[in-house]
């Protein structure tokens, strides 16, 4: 009987994927379970498992090749009779987490099709790098696929940050009466995900300014009305500090970077990342050339990305191309945060709620001004002090220049 493995849907607003290993091929036998092919997208990385028994007789997505959900992937030669496994919430792939169990991932050998080893492509570089044969390896990732601290520990080397420090899961079994487990959904793994692969894999530093406010507060009073009746929708300050971050990002490159193990990706356009806390998590989709719009351009592209956000009609392209993160902290009062970078980016900025203070001016007088703290968390592999303290000082005074005469439009 032939089956057809289709793309499923391997998160929520991900429409498409590229398909970056097959790990059977025609002829070859698979069981249900079994990992068959290695499926990455923009939220995350899979291994699909075969949710039937049988032997691949066809490949119809080519490797590199980026396919619909519900597009044809491979023909399986079944029994009669068999009836396929329900596989629409793929496992993380090891490179994305080699801790995370899914409920839906079999073990299997480490090995397959006879002898080649299971492992991502960044895993068989380091192996190169490292002299390390990977046919000698037992993996410990799921389904036991090779992780890089199998490799590390073949040559006796130290094991990632990550692994350095586990954190074990604690059973439901051992939970009190006045407990609850609660089951994680998918966007939540994916965050946990995606934030343990920042935290533990790129060495952060983290500094904070102050700025000056008062004009901006003043600028913001005398305009916000009839920004409201002209467009529809509510000023509020992000748009400023997304102006003055972007803007800031153009005369200092290596913010706006990411880390390429032996070397610097300097990226030629700004994506805005924006963090949006919606009711199922924490979202951050992206303003594409965010330093070549106006306060009141960015206002309204950051709006609508934040409500699509919210109700989860995001695009594709909308959680895509992010260069750098902005996160406004100061929505639910936070006066100072530290953020976590986004996985893949140099920096990310927190704005902080803008508060009323007594402070010394010139002439050493007092007097009430509008402060806010803005705080930059930054990969220190990408960037050193005085690199994240230059842009922080810029971004404070195109903050602090600001005032009641400045244009939006």
């Amino acid at each position: 009987m032939a089956f057809t493995l289709t793309m499923p849907e391997v998160g929520e607003t991900v429409t498409e994927g590229t398909i970056e290993r097959w790990l059977k091929k025609p002829g070859e036998r698979i069981e249900k379970y079994e990992p068959i092919v290695e499926i990455n997208t923009d939220k995350v990385d899979v291994e699909l498992p075969s949710p039937v028994s049988g032997t691949v007789t066809e490949i119809l997505a080519a490797e590199g090749e980026t396919v619909l959900v519900g597009a044809p992937l491979a023909s399986i030669e079944t029994a009669e009779g068999e009836v396929p496994a329900d596989i629409s919430a793929p496992a993380p792939s090891a490179e994305v987490t080699a801790a995370v169990s899914s409920p839906i991932a079999k073990p299997s050998a480490a090995r397959r099709g006879g002898g080649e080893a299971r492992a991502t492509p960044r895993v068989r570089k380091l192996a190169e790098e490292m002299g390390v044969d990977l046919a000698t390896i037992t993996g410990t990732g799921p389904g036991g696929r090779i992780v890089e601290d199998d490799v590390r520990a073949a040559t006796g080397g130290p094991k990632t940050a990550a692994a350095a420090q586990p954190v074990a899961a604690r059973p439901a079994s051992t939970l009190g009466a006045d407990e609850e487990s609660v089951p994680l959904t998918a966007i939540r793994r994916t965050i946990a995900q995606r934030m343990s692969a920042a935290a533990f894999s790129a060495p952060a530093a983290w500094l904070a300014m102050e700025a000056d406010v008062t004009g901006l507060v003043a600028l913001r009073k005398s305009v916000k009305d009839a920004f409201r009746k002209r467009h529809g929708v509510d000023l509020t300050y992000l748009p400023f500090a997304a102006h003055a971050v972007s803007r800031a990002l153009v005369e200092h490159p290596y913010l706006n970077a990411s880390w390429g193990d032996d070397h610097i990706v300097l990226r030629k356009r700004i994506g805005l990342g924006i963090a949006v806390a919606a009711e199922r998590g924490l979202v951050v989709p992206v303003v594409h050339d965010a330093d070549r719009l106006s306060i009141a351009e960015l206002a309204m592209a950051m709006n609508d990305i934040g409500e699509r956000a919210r109700v989860n009609k995001l695009k594709l392209e909308d959680v895509q191309g992010g260069t750098f993160t902005l996160d406004n902290t100061g929505a639910f009062g936070s006066i100072i945060s530290q953020p976590i970078i986004n996985h893949g980016q140099a920096a990310i900025l927190g704005f902080e709620a803008i508060t009323k203070r007594a402070v010394v001016v010139a002439g050493d007088a007092i007097a009430v001004r509008s402060i806010v703290v803005i705080g930059i968390s930054f990969d220190h592999r990408i960037l050193d002090g005085h690199q994240a303290g230059a842009f922080l000082g810029d971004v404070k005074k195109r903050l602090e220049v600001f005032s009641a005469e400045t244009g939006i439009d």
